[in-house]
């Protein structure tokens, strides 16, 4: 019989001095805004699925089309940003 051991220590042996480097708290600080609206989408969503269907139901799907329609423009904005080569 083979015996399933932890690999916890292999996986986790770097994580003491694994930082993020400025440039990656950058990257992450300038796609914040999509972020964000990425969950502002996904919480609309998970609102509309977790009701059972209604009265309500057409503020429900005009809020998932605000979230989808911000979550794309603020993707534009981040694309034409970084086309542009601009930073924040």
């Amino acid at each position: 019989m083979s015996h399933i051991v932890t690999v916890q220590e292999a996986v986790t042996a770097f994580a003491d001095w694994k930082e993020p480097t400025d440039a990656e708290l950058d990257a992450i600080e300038l796609e914040m805004p999509a972020i964000l609206a990425d969950v502002d989408l996904v919480d609309a969503e998970i609102a509309a699925l977790e009701r059972v269907p209604g009265a309500l139901d057409a503020r429900r799907i005009r809020r998932i089309r605000r979230a989808r329609r911000k979550a794309l423009a603020t993707r534009v904005v981040l694309a034409n940003r970084a086309r542009r080569g601009e930073a924040a």
